[in-house]
């Protein structure tokens, strides 16, 4: 079997790794979720962006077009529900990558996964919810 190579050759790189998180979210534990809300206080001195504050989001940790939306293996993420849906990324199998929808059974899945592998469509999570034979307990 012939491995296909992603079409991407430009580096990805992120400008930010790190998370943004709540203005004081850490000092109060699990009653102040960490998740980003935009302080708008009139006095609030992240929002005014004073000295030895968190950072904000802007515009400029923007990730690079070319690389936007790519997975560190190059190729993007497209969402498969059923075998038909495969075919879509049979001219595409460069570019894009497939990843079996989160509600779709073990006994459809392992059907995606065969087709998948006949075509020479990379899956990110092919090996999830793989129903194993039962071992036969021999008395």
């Amino acid at each position: 079997m012939v491995k296909s190579t992603p079409l991407l050759r430009k580096r990805i790189v992120k400008k930010r790794t790190l998370k943004f998180t709540r203005f004081q979210s850490d000092l109060y534990g699990g009653r102040l979720a960490e998740s980003w809300r935009r302080p708008r206080g009139i006095d609030n001195r992240m929002r005014r962006r004073f000295r030895g504050n968190k950072k904000m989001p802007k515009v400029g940790y923007g990730s690079d077009n070319r690389t936007k939306y790519h997975l560190p293996n190059g190729l993007k993420k497209f969402v498969v529900n059923n075998v038909k849906d495969l075919d879509v990324l049979l001219m595409n199998n460069r570019s894009f990558c497939g990843e079996i929808a989160h509600n779709v059974s073990a006994k459809k899945r392992a059907e995606i996964v065969k087709r998948a592998q006949q075509i020479r469509v990379k899956l990110t999570n092919g090996r999830g919810k793989v129903r194993t034979e039962e071992k036969k307990v021999e008395a």
